[in-house]
């Protein structure tokens, strides 16, 4: 410990990544990275960004990509607004949005980074329990809230709402900002990008790391009304304007032109994962409904910190969450068929 270090740096919590081991090669099945490369147009993209004008600061309103991500998804380009990925839109949302004397929700089990950011920017938050079965009870989050981030489909559970179900919720709770993390909504669920034409409480944050491929490149986006859009905008342009750089811009949009190989991508993915749930259940296991590129998934007769500890001594990772309700669970990505196909072989191995 630094005695130069602030308070905030002192009794922060951070978020823990997933495993990134260098000691030898893994199945990396931890960490939710899509299995296939990007489209061959983002290696153009890429090419042909990698020249001189790398030199220069990038397009700090990343114009191009905004008017891309417009007219992919039939929104004006003031209602877009993008990001070094969508963790740092979700935290610019925090100062944007909501001030220290202001309570906020989120669900018990859900993406760990909320109750990190909430606690960053010194935000009031409570929590909402999921049910037994890890279904969402959406009738459970308060009125008195200021906001609500809702994860969907869910991590890590990899169970989605209906978009019925959240227009309900943005309906009940007209003065609660609904902030909905679809992160992974391309992999089976709906998502709620329609829905923000009718409400100026709903804010929805994408990504292009989980099904464009680009975790590398970190490129994230909100799509909300024009006033959220501008709040976003004010806190970024206090904090960094040029948050996204040539390449990962000119990736970007070249990623958003390549539509069937997006879609083609997705169902594969779709149809592994729902092959591997078969095979899994067929072992014992206890698999979740997933609607994402994970699966979810517990055994009566093994704890989950022995499976974990076991895959990994064979070279492959899963993630294991040690925290409470979840810590006999185990996350597992979806891979390709041959690594799905080398999991299902390992786990036979060690339930012997």
């Amino acid at each position: 410990m630094s005695r130069f270090w602030s308070k905030t740096t002192k009794c922060i919590t951070p978020y823990v990544p997933g495993e990134q081991p260098r000691d030898k090669k893994y199945i990396k099945l931890n960490t939710n990275e899509n299995p296939y490369p990007p489209s061959t147009r983002v290696y153009d993209a890429i090419r042909d960004a990698n020249n001189s004008s790398i030199r220069l600061y990038p397009d700090p309103d990343a114009t191009e990509l905004k008017s891309a991500l417009s007219a992919y998804y039939k929104v004006g380009a003031d209602e877009v607004f993008v990001g070094n990925g969508s963790d740092e839109v979700l935290a610019f949302c925090f100062p944007a949005f909501f001030n220290r004397e202001d309570a906020i929700c989120f669900l018990d089990i859900t993406y760990s980074f909320y109750p990190v950011y909430a606690e960053f920017f010194g935000v009031d938050y409570k929590t909402v329990s999921l049910r037994s079965d890890f279904t969402v009870p959406l009738d459970d989050f308060p009125e008195c809230t200021r906001g609500i981030f809702l994860a969907n489909p869910n991590a890590p559970t990899g169970i989605a709402l209906d978009v019925t179900e959240i227009e309900a919720l943005v309906e009940r709770l007209p003065n609660t900002l609904i902030i909905v993390d679809e992160a992974y909504v391309d992999f089976g669920a709906r998502s709620m990008v329609e829905i923000t034409k009718k409400h100026d409480n709903l804010l929805v944050v994408q990504t292009f790391s989980k099904s464009r491929q680009m975790a590398g490149l970190r490129v994230g986006y909100a799509i909300g009304n024009t006033g959220l859009i501008e709040g976003l905008k004010r806190i970024k342009n206090s904090f960094n304007s040029y948050t996204l750089d040539r390449i990962a811009q000119k990736a970007a949009v070249a990623a958003l032109e390549d539509d069937q190989y997006f879609i083609r991508t997705c169902e594969k993915i779709i149809k592994t994962r729902e092959d591997a749930a078969k095979k899994l259940m067929e072992l014992g296991f206890k698999v979740l409904p997933s609607k994402a590129n994970f699966l979810f998934i517990s055994h009566d007769k093994f704890s989950g910190k022995e499976i974990f500890s076991g895959l990994k001594r064979e070279g492959i990772l899963v993630r294991h969450f040690p925290r409470p309700r979840i810590d006999n669970w185990l996350r597992i990505t979806i891979g390709t068929d041959e690594e799905m196909n080398i999991l299902i072989e390992k786990l036979k191995d060690l339930m012997l």
